[in-house]
């Protein structure tokens, strides 16, 4: 999102389908890695909202970061505060945090770092550059800390 790009950048035609799939796919358990299922209330509809992710473990912390911007789910998680992660069909329910831009840096850069071969197109800056290239892009990209609501999450 370079310069003055959208604060949304909305996935393609192709993205869409994909990422239903995806969802199917790790929601059965078919897929693992590092994706989950990212289910979050609708703050509109209230109907649950499902679509692929990638958590970020970092320093003992659980994050979720939006590399296209303010998305929809990045909305609804402000609204309802919570979210759950699926995969295998387990659901782990978090509270949602939402960190301050001023937080977000190392966190990007973290993410970036783990997985460019996904999110690179989003960020205008290469995987392994200093965390001091985040601080003018952190307000861009939301980024929220996961507090387990359940047990045997995380």
């Amino acid at each position: 999102m370079p310069g003055n790009a959208p604060s949304y950048l909305g996935p393609g035609a192709l993205d869409h389908i994909l990422g239903r799939a995806l969802v199917l796919l790790v929601w059965i358990g078919l897929i693992r890695g590092h994706f989950y299922v990212l289910e979050v209330r609708g703050r509109k509809t209230g109907r649950t909202i499902s679509l692929p992710v990638d958590p970020l473990d970092f320093e003992g912390r659980r994050y979720l970061v939006c590399a296209r911007g303010n998305a929809n789910w990045v909305r609804n998680a402000r609204a309802a505060g919570e979210v759950a992660l699926v995969r295998a069909m387990r659901r782990r329910r978090y509270a949602a945090r939402e960190l301050s831009s001023s937080l977000r840096p190392p966190v990007l850069k973290a993410y970036l770092d783990r997985f460019a071969g996904e999110v690179q197109r989003f960020f205008p800056v290469p995987k392994g550059s200093p965390v001091e290239s985040f601080n003018h892009l952190a307000p861009r990209y939301p980024v929220f800390e996961l507090q387990p609501l359940d047990k045997t999450a995380h």
